[in-house]
């Protein structure tokens, strides 16, 4: 599809800067531009490019300030990174939709199948499954007894999800990904040996939850293992059994929850983050790369890093003496050579 730098504004409800009739009809990251491609500028960091790139077309922030021409038409809009978004769905959304099921496949007799579904070869539907409206189901996946799928939902190949789990609506699973296996609990008896406790619960993912390649969702020992409205999750991330995930929470790939734990909403964890069992986490926390949380965070809003994790200002007081350490140390030897020295001349009076 081609579209002008005047219909792009119009959608995006911003302004052109340069010719309107300027056409596009690929994208490209702004240092790769090429003509007929559309780039953005948001991080300041790639403003040099912005002077010679070659795209067609680039959105740029509303109080951006040119420092030299610009050979390319600019689309000024409130958030660049934001209305790229939005015309990457609008692309992603004209490309050619998988449609009808393809063999072989499983659909079980009892299963209750909503309008146009799309499922791919070798995918296996069991018993008493119940799948919504418009949803597309990638070959090799696997669903079991009892899962309810919402409207919508994409699955991509190679998903697993164990009996009794529910999908909610407009959801995103990546390839490899593990909804309901069992959660990680075992019990030690007299004789050392850990004896397996039944994970009966399940897996509930509300609306719009997008959950990365591989990630792996375990059910609840009891009850359900949740996450809520919005969640994002990462490739690589593992969220242990009974754990709540709150509203719009996101968390970068190799983070780990524990079981029982409790995360509010609009949280924001780094790569690598992880979280022990039976923690509450408020609302708003952002927790840096590699953060290790060993305790509650009752505090709205707080941003901790390291581990254990703390407060970010106390972490950056504790890195910049950590920093100093070497010098730190060899002053000390100084100092203690001179107090021997200042002990041995007292001794000698």
């Amino acid at each position: 599809m081609e579209f002008t730098a005047n219909a792009i504004a119009q959608f995006l409800g911003g302004t052109v800067e340069g010719n309107p009739d300027t056409k596009v009809n690929t994208v490209a990251k702004i240092e790769d531009g090429h003509e007929g491609a559309l780039s953005f500028l948001a991080n300041p960091k790639y403003a040099p490019y912005i002077y010679n790139t070659q795209s067609s077309i680039v959105l740029v922030n509303n109080d951006f300030v040119a420092e030299s021409p610009i050979k390319a038409t600019l689309v000024r809009v409130p958030n660049a990174y934001e209305a790229f978004a939005m015309l990457l769905q609008l692309y992603a959304q004209s490309k050619k939709q998988k449609s009808g099921i393809e063999t072989p496949s499983h659909i079980d007799s009892s299963a209750k199948i909503g309008e146009n579904l799309y499922l791919g070869a070798y995918a296996y539907i069991s018993e008493k499954v119940t799948i919504g409206n418009n949803v597309k189901i990638y070959p090799h996946v696997y669903i079991g007894d009892n899962v309810k799928i919402g409207d919508n939902t994409i699955i991509y190949p190679n998903v697993t999800i164990y009996e009794d789990c529910i999908i909610g609506k407009e959801c995103v699973l990546h390839a490899g990904s593990v909804v309901g296996a069992d959660g990680f609990g075992f019990a030690s008896g007299e004789d050392t040996n850990y004896k397996k406790i039944p994970q009966i619960g399940n897996v509930i993912i509300e609306d719009y939850v997008e959950i990365g390649a591989n990630a792996t969702i375990d059910r609840a020992t009891m009850g359900s293992t949740i996450l809520r409205k919005g969640v994002k999750i990462d490739d690589h991330v593992h969220i242990a059994h009974n754990v709540e995930v709150g509203e719009n929470t996101v968390m970068a790939a190799q983070s780990g929850v524990a079981g029982s734990s409790k995360i509010g909403k609009n949280c924001m964890f780094g790569g690598q983050v992880g979280v022990g069992p039976h923690l509450k986490i408020a609302n708003g926390v952002k927790a840096g790369a590699q953060a290790g949380i060993p305790s509650d965070i009752k505090q709205e809003g707080a941003i901790v890093l390291g581990s254990p994790a703390s407060d970010i200002s106390s972490q950056r007081r504790s890195m910049a003496v950590y920093k100093n350490l070497p010098e730190l140390r060899s002053r000390l030897s100084d100092l203690e050579k001179i107090v021997e020295e200042l002990k041995r001349k007292i001794s000698e009076e």
